[in-house]
């Protein structure tokens, strides 16, 4: 068990990004969230495998569609046992 804290800058807010962070979490099977932080960046924090959580660090370097991502900055931390992923607000 892995876990990971990623600020991600650039155009991802208005653009689908927490949410579709949220669905390939699912689809990689992971733990953990996603918000909106005030100074425009996102904030996710993912738990789970290390291949499954190294994954949604590599969609979170492109994101959806319409993000631009400028930089993404990745810091291990302790696992604390996340159940699920939500998009909190």
């Amino acid at each position: 068990m892995t876990r990971r804290r990623i600020v991600v800058t650039g155009l991802v807010q208005g653009v689908w990004f927490r949410e579709s962070t949220r669905q390939a979490a699912e689809r990689h099977g992971v733990a953990g969230w996603a918000r909106n932080r005030p100074d425009g960046s996102v904030e996710i924090v993912v738990e789970g495998a290390e291949p499954a959580v190294d994954a949604l660090v590599r969609y979170c370097s492109t994101g959806p569609r319409n993000a631009r991502v400028e930089e993404i900055r990745v810091t291990p931390e302790e696992p604390e046992g996340l159940v699920g992923f939500v998009v909190r607000r």
